[in-house]
């Protein structure tokens, strides 16, 4: 395909990654981003394999690696002891593991990447689209355009979705989750994502996420499960600490000096599906196409996908439609499974449902461990699930690269 003009509407994960694989085949990209001052928002998460394939491609393997924490466990229980929830990369692929990553660390290695071409208007807040005409119009009236192609990428709680192709679905989950990150110290999880139940109304997480660019003190991603109808972040400091200690000491210890409330940044989540993501010229891509619960762990790993796929779609197609076309159902194949999972599971993590979350507590950790189901949670947690039944290949290549980290990581280490 020809030479694109393209604009990008939103400069998360999704936004940085499509400009740097369009920019570098060569399309005209310019990236209008609402934040006055460019940044991360949010602590830290878990990049799958999946996602550290599309970094690989990106070039930007190693230096992911190098500030990143390698996670081969993810390990669950309820605050009494009972285990929930005990899952190793290992038993799917030995070579394979998860990497727990800053948020800042990422944003940082993605922007310092995209040099050539870069155009970026910050505080640019995008209010309309007009999709046929590859048009934007700005809060204060200026339009911009018209591009070839736009591609909206404002995130889960995107303004602009609606304005492509209406959602079949669009709706807030009742709960979010605070986050902070804190210094790692002698934390004694190094390779495991561990967390602590109390029936669904209390989940606390703790990830070790490494380091970022500029900051080389290793840190820890706390996160802390909250039913947003009940006025997150207003309860005081003493009793948010006391709450924390009783699901879990070892992780209020570890909070140290973390200023509550201000210190702690607020989630919210959605569930958004589309039957459709594109119309004229404009497509959706990321959350702002597939919003869904951070239960799976999948939001960074499937923009990243995203991007790539589209990028891979612009390559090959005779023309827009059909690039468009194509790229939505490569996604679509992929996402269903999670979409289905996430929105099944959620409830069974944050929720008021204790008769659910008891029957959770009795029956996960058996189930995983039988052969057929271990599997399918481990396809699914690796994002390598495709529908019910596939999966989605990993290179030579990256299984080579990788197969080094996970020997010379020791486990713990």
């Amino acid at each position: 395909m020809n030479t694109l003009r393209v604009a990008i509407v939103g400069y998360g994960t999704g936004g940085q990654a499509a400009a740097l694989f369009l920019g570098r085949d060569g399309h005209q990209v310019e990236v209008f981003e609402q934040a006055p001052v460019l940044g991360p928002v949010g602590a830290g998460f878990l990049l799958q394999p999946v996602g550290l394939a599309v970094l690989q491609e990106l070039g930007l393997l190693p230096a992911v690696l190098a500030h990143g924490a390698v996670i081969r466990r993810l390990y669950g229980q309820t605050a009494a002891g009972r285990p929930v929830m005990d899952m190793r990369y290992g038993d799917l692929d030995p070579r394979l593991f998860g990497l727990g990553l800053q948020r800042g660390a990422l944003f940082t290695l993605l922007d310092a990447a995209w040099t050539q071409g870069r155009r970026i208007r910050t505080g640019c807040a995008i209010s309309a689209v007009d999709a046929g005409a590859g048009v934007l119009t700005d809060a204060q009236g200026e339009r911009h355009g018209p591009y070839d192609l736009v591609i909206v990428a404002d995130g889960a709680a995107s303004r602009l979705r609606g304005q492509v192709v209406p959602a079949r679905l669009d709706r807030p989950y009742p709960w979010g989750a605070q986050w902070c990150l804190v210094v790692a110290r002698d934390w004694p999880f190094a390779d495991e994502l561990q967390q602590r139940y109390v029936a669904a109304r209390r989940m606390a997480g703790m990830l070790p996420v490494g380091t970022r660019p500029g900051d080389g003190v290793p840190r820890l991603s706390f996160f802390w499960s909250v039913p947003l109808a009940a006025g997150a972040g207003t309860v005081a400091a003493a009793a948010w600490r006391a709450d924390v200690a009783a699901v879990w000491p070892a992780a209020a210890a570890a909070l140290g000096d973390t200023i509550v409330p201000d210190g702690l940044t607020l989630a919210r989540y959605r569930d958004a599906v589309h039957r459709q993501w594109w119309r004229g010229r404009a497509v959706l891509l990321g959350d702002a196409a597939h919003a869904m619960s951070p239960q799976l762990g999948q939001g960074v790993n499937m923009a990243l996908l995203d991007a790539r796929a589209l990028r891979d779609a612009l390559r090959v197609a005779p023309n827009l439609s059909a690039a468009l076309t194509a790229y939505v159902s490569e996604r679509r194949r992929h996402l269903g499974i999670y979409h289905f999972w996430s929105r099944w599971l959620t409830p069974l993590f944050q929720s008021e449902r204790d008769f659910a979350a008891a029957w959770r507590d009795r029956l996960f950790h058996p189930l995983s461990r039988l052969p057929g189901g271990r599997g399918q949670m481990l396809r699914v947690l690796s994002g390598t699930r495709r529908g019910w039944f596939g999966t989605v290949g990993l290179s030579a290549d990256f299984l080579d690269a990788v197969a080094g980290v996970a020997a010379s990581s020791p486990p713990g280490g």
